[in-house]
């Protein structure tokens, strides 16, 4: 094939582009959102004691243990969100500890922004009070005594452990091993 013809696609490709760019913002972002998948975005994570012990939640549709967290609001920042998640569902106040990871589950089309966090300065992690409906139970678990996980659960923590974020504590030495 001659490389006129063969340029031909890609002179199409820049003229598209540029009629894009000359657009008004708002129309852009109206196609953008029209042409793009569209994708859940939920906020989780995964809070430590000092301890060590993790929290999880059993929610009331669901049959294995999660992650307290949730979806987002609109234009809601994920930071603000697991934290207003977290107060809703457990009643704790949290602080949250470095970067999030982010798992994309594509096929599901979700998103999650999976923090660390630990309980805030005067939180009792003991009190902890079901704020919301979803929440049919909690419980502190040693990380290597989890039971069977939510998928995403799972996928969250493997996401954490990965960037070499877990452990925000020292392991405790009880007689030398973790209870």
């Amino acid at each position: 094939m001659p490389a006129s013809v063969a340029s031909i696609p890609a002179e199409l490709h820049r003229l598209a582009l540029r009629v894009f760019g000359a657009l008004p913002r708002p129309v852009r972002r109206l196609l953008v959102r029209l042409v793009a998948p569209s994708y859940s975005v939920g906020a989780i994570c995964v809070i430590e004691r000092a301890d060590g012990r993790i929290l999880l939640v059993r929610q009331t549709y669901r049959s294995n243990w999660g992650l307290p967290g949730g979806l987002l609001k609109r234009r809601e920042a994920p930071a603000d969100a697991v934290r207003r998640e977290v107060a809703e569902e457990v009643g704790l106040d949290i602080e949250l500890v470095g970067e999030p990871a982010v798992v994309v589950e594509s096929d599901l089309q979700r998103v999650d922004v999976v923090y660390r966090a630990r309980p805030a300065v005067g939180a009792d992690p003991d009190g902890l009070q079901a704020g919301s409906a979803e929440i049919e139970s909690w419980t502190w678990f040693a990380p290597e005594q989890l039971p069977e996980l939510q998928p995403e659960t799972a996928s969250a923590l493997m996401a954490l452990a990965r960037l070499g974020r877990t452990g925000m504590y020292p392991a405790p030495t009880l007689g030398g091993e973790r209870d």
